[in-house]
């Protein structure tokens, strides 16, 4: 569908001039001087020629099919102009003009425009307000930036036009081969999407880069992602997560969760790697661009220094990779040419006075050792290292393994040429061994999601949908958009879901009768649709041990509540089995209006929204999804037993968090749901309270 983008026979620059400092001029010189084979159409009613080409004063003008417009005229006039590529039978528009719906309501209406015509005139749109496109298999850089890259794998998607630049400009001062480029702008059709999978399926895009402020079609999105990420890396920097960027919202749930939480797990989920900063960016892009991934999770590390070999230790062991020993035979080699006072474990240090000979004698040996997955090669340029010998030797031997080789050359002056040299070859190379270790570490993690297969959710043949149905029914026709207490209980008792015994008191002697009914000890809770932190209010007493107790709880809570919240609607005082030991965890539902649903897990109890040591996945969640999300919490070690205590039933917990997403794919109406705590056992789990916030709209 793409490929009249990025391979176009024919391109007219909508606003070609002859004055070079006009986008219109620098887009037709980039043109020319990447070398594009295809014919070049300049549009220009005041120029009959530029920079030597024949120019027209319209589409209409050139008697030949035009393949692609590139559009650099003012904002009134690309409307215009996109309705003539429409008459003239162009395919693709590459909208670089600014000054649409990033500048108020008028520019707003010319891009509902744009959308219209080409929507009718089955031409699609890349921008507007865009910096262009690249391709350099066919020397094809319709954009204005300063110069053009040279080919490689790498494929780049950018919402913003100047970070876009700064690539560019950062691939061709480390030499760093570009496939394709591509400036997103406005997205009014064309987005991140189109192109992820566009280069999902390109034989010349080997890594997959990308920019981000949002995400059209989240649910999409995590499709093609899971797609990609199986065949490519996909390395993403994404902005605008910020707590301003939060929604309000009324449960634990949703206020823990936000966008930038939402993309946080949609990019774990599915396999997507996540850049930081611009740095970390540039960083995964020279790992993955050489080519080869880690078989496994063993680093070996040369030095010939201490400090920098020491260092590197350290950041492996806290990225927990593994630092194997090499083989006996391996060592023993080793010590006939190096000096006595060399490390032969590892890191192995050479030694300061190091030179390109003991490098190649090191490199030798060690490669023909299979104790390890890749290796790590520090070099710091002291007088009598001849530093790019040694690089010329690395990328020799490079050459004799599969396993990827990273290379640390610590300085700046004397080691650019020799950094030039593995760059070129292939090798990434880094300023400081924390750096190597962190993209190495990503790489192992790539690999091993890469390889990992891939599971459906599961099926679940206990549930009673259909008498959830008339619950649902019953909520929507009266209006209710919080379920609290009994009937939140009652409904997702259907699914499997566990909660104490429980009744509703409405009288001081009710509470009483209903306590010992039911078995002491005993819990009472203020049950209100407007109250959601309980003990805030005085709403709970625990441990009630006889009839008279509760009755006098009854009139201390009820008492409490109408002192605090006068106004608060009051169902009555909620008499509960009172459930003792267990560890307490929240497990719920939000909504992100990205990605749909997402189930929570984490430490519960009436600390969860401080201490926040929560997990989140987007619907579907499979057991493996869940089993991940507990591993990801702190409090994971204490779930698994300290200090003597017996471990709790994780596999109950991973039964719950299924069931919650099986829940919300029935019940899209769910828009955030808690059960705090649920308290799990050395058997089985069991919920104490739940809420269900629901939507009347779907």
């Amino acid at each position: 569908m793409l490929d009249s983008l990025f391979r176009p026979r024919s391109i007219a620059i909508i606003g070609a001039s002859r004055e070079e400092k006009k986008v219109g001029h620098a887009v037709l010189k980039n043109l020319i001087l990447a070398g594009y084979k295809g014919d070049i159409y300049p549009v220009n009613p005041r120029a009959r020629e530029i920079l030597g080409i024949r120019s027209y004063s319209s589409l209409k003008e050139i008697n030949s099919s035009v393949d692609q417009i590139v559009v650099a005229v003012p904002p009134p006039l690309v409307v215009e102009t996109l309705r003539e590529a429409v008459e003239t039978g162009v395919k693709t528009a590459v909208i670089i003009t600014a000054g649409f719906r990033e500048t108020g309501p008028e520019g707003l209406r010319l891009e509902e425009e744009l959308k219209e015509i080409a929507k009718r005139g089955n031409i699609r749109i890349l921008g507007p307000n865009c910096l262009g496109i690249i391709n350099t298999a066919i020397g094809l850089n319709a954009t204005f930036a300063a110069g053009t890259p040279p080919a490689g794998k790498i494929s780049f998607f950018s919402q913003s036009g100047a970070l876009g630049i700064a690539i560019l400009d950062w691939a061709i001062g480390n030499n760093m081969g570009i496939s394709k480029f591509i400036s997103l702008g406005n997205k009014i059709d064309l987005t991140e999407l189109d192109f992820l999978e566009y280069f999902l399926n390109d034989p010349e895009t080997e890594v997959i880069l990308g920019y981000i402020e949002d995400v059209s079609d989240g649910r999409r999105f995590l499709e093609v992602a899971k797609r990609a990420t199986k065949l490519k890396p996909v390395i993403l920097i994404k902005s605008g997560g910020t707590e301003h960027g939060a929604r309000a919202a009324s449960s634990h749930t949703g206020a823990l969760a936000g966008s930038e939480i939402a993309f946080e797990t949609a990019f774990r989920q599915t396999g997507i790697i996540r850049a930081r900063s611009i740095q970390k960016l540039f960083d995964l892009a020279l790992a993955f661009s050489s080519g080869r991934l880690p078989e496994g999770n063993r680093l070996l590390i040369i030095t010939n220094a201490g400090g920098p070999g020491i260092l590197a230790a350290d950041a492996a062991e806290r990225e927990g990779l593994d630092l194997p020993l090499l083989k006996k035979e391996t060592i023993d080699e080793l010590k006939k040419g190096l000096p006595g006072n060399a490390s032969l474990y590892n890191p192995v240090d050479i030694i300061g006075d190091a030179d390109s000979r003991r490098y190649r004698f090191v490199l030798e040996k060690i490669l023909m050792d299979e104790n390890f997955d890749t290796l790590l090669v520090i070099l710091t340029p002291q007088a009598m290292t001849d530093v790019k010998e040694v690089a010329g030797i690395i990328k020799e031997k490079s050459r004799e393994t599969s396993r990827p080789i990273i290379t640390c050359l610590m300085g700046e002056a004397r080691i650019k040429e020799a950094s030039h040299i593995l760059r070129t070859a292939g090798i990434p190379t880094y300023t400081y061994p924390e750096v190597a270790i962190y993209v190495i570490k990503k790489t192992i993690e790539f690999n091993k999601w890469k390889n990992l297969p891939f599971e459906e959710p599961e099926e679940l043949h206990d549930i009673q949908k259909d008498k959830a149905e008339k619950f649902m029914d019953s909520f929507i026709k009266d209006r209710r958009t919080e379920i609290t207490e009994a009937d939140a209980m009652d409904f997702l008792s259907l699914y499997g879901f566990r909660f104490p015994k429980r009744a509703l008191a409405k009288t001081a002697e009710e509470a009483g009768r209903l306590a010992e009914a039911i078995g002491f000890p005993v819990v009472l809770k203020i049950s209100s649709p407007e109250i959601l932190h309980k003990t805030e209010v005085g709403g709970v007493k625990l441990n009630i041990n006889s009839k008279k107790e509760a009755e006098e709880a009854f009139l201390e809570i009820t008492s409490n509540v109408r002192r605090l919240l006068p106004d608060a609607y009051i169902n009555g005082v909620m008499v509960y089995e009172m459930i003792k030991g267990g560890k307490e965890l929240i497990a719920g539902i939000t909504f992100d209006r990205t990605f749909g649903h997402m189930v929570m897990v984490g430490l519960g109890g009436i600390y969860v929204e401080v201490l926040k040591d929560v997990s989140f996945r987007i619907v579907p969640v499979t057991r493996r999804d869940a089993r991940a999300m507990l591993e990801e919490l702190r409090a994971y070690r204490l779930l698994k037993g300290v200090r003597g205590e017996r471990p709790v039933d994780t596999e109950a917990i991973v039964d719950q968090l299924v069931r919650l997403s099986r829940i919300v794919r029935d019940f899209p109406e769910i828009m955030e749901l808690d059960m705090n705590p649920l308290v799990v056992f050395e058997k089985g789990a069991i919920s104490l309270d739940a809420r269900i916030i629901i939507s009347q709209k779907i």
